[in-house]
């Protein structure tokens, strides 16, 4: 049991520990769907900058348990994006179609820290 100074840090730690068990635990899979290969993100890999798709509800503590746990590497930062939907020209058919709003991930490694990927 943690000590807290002040019954509002033993409030909010009760609260957030209520939350977390509400939301569930997530296979680290299911966190970190794909790495997020674009020339942008390319680019960054060569700083120890890592980009991957996540689901929208995915919080940063869950993206650097999900690296750690599938990777073995020790995530020193997590940036989180969210991208919107964007209006397309369907080729099909004729009119406008919606892309759907995603969400990605920017995993900052240690020095020396690397992903591969297979």
């Amino acid at each position: 049991m943690a000590i807290f100074d002040t019954k509002k840090e033993k409030k909010t730690a009760k609260a957030r520990h209520a939350r977390a068990s509400k939301r569930g635990t997530k296979a680290a899979h299911d966190i970190v769907r794909a790495p997020w290969f674009s020339e942008k993100a390319l680019i960054a890999t060569e700083k120890g900058v890592y980009t991957f798709a996540v689901p929208p509800r995915a919080t940063k503590a869950d993206i650097a348990g999900a690296i750690k746990q599938v990777y073995n590497v020790e995530p020193r930062l997590v940036r989180v994006v969210n991208l919107p939907a964007k209006r397309k020209p369907m080729r099909t058919k004729h009119g406008m179609g919606t892309r759907a709003a995603r969400t990605k991930a920017y995993v900052y490694l240690n020095e020396g820290d690397t992903i591969t990927f297979a």
